[in-house]
């Protein structure tokens, strides 16, 4: 079941003509991100041999589904860089420097959608604006729509989980140091990781 819209191939088909798929018209409404069951990571190489994972642990977004006209759903996402945990205390605290993230003058990591499509099934690309130090750059979340339940509680809740690559020097996360047998101590490709679970505002 398709949440944002299709492309259409066949020039001679009107979109309005399309039929609405009832059980996606039912979808359509506000969505806050559940962030005690939801996690946004990252993984990047160090000293090119292993890589670090780590995750904000403080975020919170919302996704606003319109089930009869898909192509105008639009995500939002902020994330507190102070958050950060990579399971090392002094590495945190590295990142939330100067050095990197600059946590203290740039509080905030944001994202903000402009368009999405379906690449196939429940397969996905939704693209927008990534935030971090004051620059932004555009930014292609592949997804996967996870599917929709009802929990213990009675919340309506839908499922994405996606991934990303990014260069950190086009948002000014430049700092490194050489390695005496070549390369350098962290690269400069990182993987952003999507696991997010949102739950449908009360009508």
């Amino acid at each position: 079941m398709g949440i944002f819209g299709r492309k259409n191939t066949d020039a001679t088909t009107a979109v309005a003509t399309l039929p609405v798929d009832p059980a996606l018209a039912a979808l359509t409404g506000t969505y806050a991100i559940d962030p005690a069951h939801s996690s946004i990571g990252f993984t990047v190489r160090h000293a090119m041999v292993t890589n670090v994972r780590g995750s904000f642990g403080e975020h919170e977004g919302t996704l606003n589904l319109d089930g009869s006209n898909p192509g105008a759903s639009t995500a939002t996402i902020d994330v507190k860089i102070a958050s950060i945990d990579t399971g090392i205390g002094d590495r945190d605290g590295h990142l939330r420097s100067g050095d990197f993230f600059d946590a203290e003058q740039f509080p905030l990591m944001t994202f903000r959608s402009t368009e999405a499509a379906q690449l196939g099934g429940d397969k996905y690309r939704i693209t927008g604006e990534l935030t971090i130090k004051d620059v932004t750059k555009p930014l292609s979340i592949d997804l996967e729509f996870n599917g929709t339940a009802t929990d213990p509680y009675g919340n309506e809740r839908v499922g994405f989980e996606g991934s990303a690559e990014i260069l950190r020097s086009d948002w000014g996360l430049t700092w490194n140091a050489a390695l005496e047998t070549g390369g350098v101590v962290v690269s400069d490709k990182v993987k952003l990781n999507f696991d997010i679970s949102a739950i449908k505002a009360a009508a």
